[in-house]
């Protein structure tokens, strides 16, 4: 006894069946998810908990390499010595249970989707969470010592350089969240392509003009230095050839099947 291949009549049966189950069904299902969500984070998040001063070491090893040694970090809060951890633990959790939230997010959309855009959409949400890692790796051990360095060298004879550890933590959390967004952006290109929004030719074309749109943007979302434009300006376009790279492949392959 052999089981019948699935076909394109069994999918569209399947898509209408979603169509027609009313919305509440559908935030049902959507609360279910949202609950596991929330205790795989809450239940992470007091895990870690008893190591947050530990993790703030980790995370502030950077700058303290690079103070003088007269120089310490400080707390200008009563409360920031207890709440910097505490933010800092839940930013960690949150990013470790990132692929448990992609999960279940690609488990909410995944009856709703067809065969070949299920064979898609998969390895597109493995590569965006191994690149956002990827870019918040290369924040920490790349972009934030060499920013940290040039701040701290030009900063006057007369001036001891002590940071606020609510300070130090936001800084490097905007630059985690930058690094890891940026690094999406192949993702993005390869997800526009895909969907018949651009062409290849296209970005091609408008390549000078991106070029200069990621140094623009760059310019806004990084501290007021050139190094830290550049460090971001110049991944930013690098990441984007090779989402233009990975569209001409997939291009080419559509051409060969036609």
């Amino acid at each position: 006894m052999t089981s019948s291949p699935t076909t394109p009549a069994s999918n569209d049966a399947a898509a209408l069946n979603l169509e027609e189950m009313p919305i509440t069904q559908h935030l049902v299902v959507l609360r279910k998810h949202l609950f596991k969500v929330v205790a795989v984070l809450i239940g992470l998040f007091f895990c870690l908990l008893p190591f947050a001063n530990q993790t703030y070491q980790w995370l502030s090893e950077p700058l303290r390499a690079q103070l003088p040694a007269s120089s310490t970090m400080i707390a200008t809060d009563v409360t920031a010595t207890f709440m910097a951890p505490f933010k800092l633990n839940f930013f960690v959790a949150l990013m470790i249970t990132m692929p448990f939230i992609l999960y279940q997010l690609w488990t909410f959309v995944k009856p709703a989707l067809y065969a070949k855009e299920k064979s898609l959409a998969l390895p597109l949400l493995i590569g965006s969470i191994v690149l956002f890692y990827t870019g918040i790796s290369f924040a920490y051990f790349v972009a934030l010592p060499s920013i940290l360095h040039f701040f701290i060298s030009v900063s006057p004879e007369t001036v001891a350089p002590m940071t606020d550890i609510n300070s130090y933590l936001s800084f490097c959390l905007k630059l985690f969240l930058v690094f890891g967004f940026t690094f999406e952006i192949p993702i993005i290109t390869l997800v526009l392509i895909l969907i018949g929004a651009v062409s290849t030719q296209t970005l091609v074309e408008k390549r000078r003009f991106i070029i200069v749109g990621c140094f623009f943007v760059a310019m806004f979302v990084t501290p007021p230095d050139a190094l830290s434009m550049i460090m971001l300006a110049v991944p930013m376009w690098l990441l984007f050839e090779l989402g233009l790279l990975a569209g001409k492949l997939i291009e080419k392959r559509r051409l060969k099947a036609q």
